[in-house]
């Protein structure tokens, strides 16, 4: 079984794999920077649980921080055919569309700086819509944990916020459509462990004033690209000493015709890692 560990302001949990529900606390002999640069992290974790206070049971409803210590976190584009037809739309206007349909197709992936670990968000916290964008859109992602030697070893749940409206506008826009203060958020927890079955489901729900005003539902198995290749590219030529967190893009994309708006809900649930609640602030 997987481990689990959640961060909240002042300890780290990672869960009892022989008694889900319980909690073991790690007291001291744990960083997530040593996790990602540990040659085995999974033998690493397991070392740090020897140390571990016993298990206790605590409210998994609190608000938990990002479970990050120095990575930087990434994200990919255009790995899903919905998000490859939601590019074109939102470029069709500025010429941009021809770009993301050939990258959709061609052997290297999209690949962008999405977050310092500083501005990453976690579990009930706010992420954020810009104040000079007009069509902005969560992207419910699965991310990857990379070790500082390239290895996959774990994942989490990623929301890729982003600014159609400026995107869209010019595709050389796209750092500051994508990189902004609030506009990343991960977890609720760090999963330690191989990569779930690909037929495993991500599922989106926005509520506004307690009332739902969007839903979506896909499949891991629906991306084009494999994980070990998305990663390969983003270690080809670039050093992570602190290892890296990557975002594997998105497969639900809003209507055109929708928008976020203050105070609104997102809840981002993929099977065996859990959900991700954030509320959204403008910045």
């Amino acid at each position: 079984m997987p481990y689990r560990i959640f961060r909240t302001a002042d300890s780290i949990f990672v869960e009892d794999t022989e008694a889900p529900g319980l909690f073991r606390h790690l007291s001291t002999g744990f960083s997530f920077n040593e996790l990602f640069s540990a040659e085995n992290p999974a033998t690493y974790l397991i070392r740090a649980l020897e140390d571990s206070s016993p298990a206790v049971s605590f409210d998994s409803a609190i608000p938990f921080q990002a479970p990050i210590g120095d990575q930087e976190v990434w994200a990919s584009g255009v790995t899903y055919f919905r998000s490859r037809t939601a590019r074109m739309e939102e470029a069709e206007t500025a010429g941009g569309d021809v770009f993301y349909d050939k990258v959709y197709d061609a052997e290297r992936p999209e690949l962008f700086f999405k977050s310092s670990a500083r501005r990453a968000r976690g579990h009930r916290d706010k992420v954020g819509i810009r104040h000079d964008s007009t069509w902005d859109v969560p992207e419910p992602e699965f991310t990857l944990a990379i070790s500082s030697s390239g290895k996959i070893f774990g994942y989490t749940i990623g929301n890729d916020m982003s600014s159609r409206s400026i995107e869209g506008e010019n595709p050389l826009y796209l750092p500051q459509a994508k990189s902004y203060t609030g506009a990343c958020a991960i977890g609720p927890c760090l999963v330690v462990g191989d990569v779930p079955s690909l037929e495993n489901k991500i599922a989106i729900v926005i509520r506004r004033g307690g009332s739902e005003v969007f839903s979506g539902e896909t499949a891991l198995d629906q991306i084009k690209r494999t994980f070990e290749e998305l990663a390969g590219f983003l270690f080809r030529c670039t050093d992570f000493v602190h290892g890296a967190y990557l975002m594997t893009g998105t497969g639900i994309v809003p209507d055109s015709d929708f928008t976020l708006k203050v105070d609104d809900e997102i809840s981002i649930t993929i099977e065996g890692i859990g959900t991700l609640t954030n509320t959204v602030e403008k910045v």
